[in-house]
């Protein structure tokens, strides 16, 4: 799920993780995309097209937060704005809150970095005996959760 501040903002990552929802549907996740703005104006950000600013196609949904309750939930809301700090968090399927990142308004997320963690994630979930070391990618090498068994780790990189 994604958070963002508000509508027809200055830059927005909704067309990137719309762009690359295939790849998310492939690791069997679900992208959420929420916004403090009303239904009304996702319909038209979803009707204005990409080369105007706006969404054009979009591949999951957007969720109207019009009462900010979601978005004071999980902790980005600015209250006395009224808008949303550029939240993303990986939930898992019990409902568990696995990842999380909260940008200020002029930071834009990585879908890349995104991609990357949910695999690191679900990595992990199948290998709980392995942990993913900084920057691991799918197909590299993991690692022991111990200081000793560590060491083979580290001795070969």
């Amino acid at each position: 799920m994604h958070v963002h501040a508000v509508f027809f903002f200055f830059f927005c990552e909704i067309t990137a993780f719309s762009d690359r929802y295939e790849e998310f549907e492939k690791l069997n996740t679900e992208v959420l995309g929420v916004s403090v703005d009303s239904v009304f104006s996702h319909l038209a950000w979803v009707q204005t097209e990409r080369k105007s600013g706006g969404l054009g196609d979009l591949n999951y949904p957007l969720v109207s937060d019009i009462t900010k309750s979601i978005s004071k939930s999980f902790g980005v809301l600015i209250p006395d704005q009224g808008i949303a700090l550029r939240g993303l968090f990986i939930i898992d399927k019990e409902g568990v809150i696995q990842h999380s990142t909260i940008n200020n308004l002029g930071i834009g997320r990585s879908v890349d970095e995104t991609m990357r963690t949910l695999q690191a994630l679900q990595y992990v979930q199948e290998n709980p005996d392995e942990v993913c070391p900084a920057g691991w990618k799918p197909g590299e090498k993991s690692m022991k959760p111990d200081p000793k068994l560590s060491k083979e780790y580290f001795s070969a990189i």
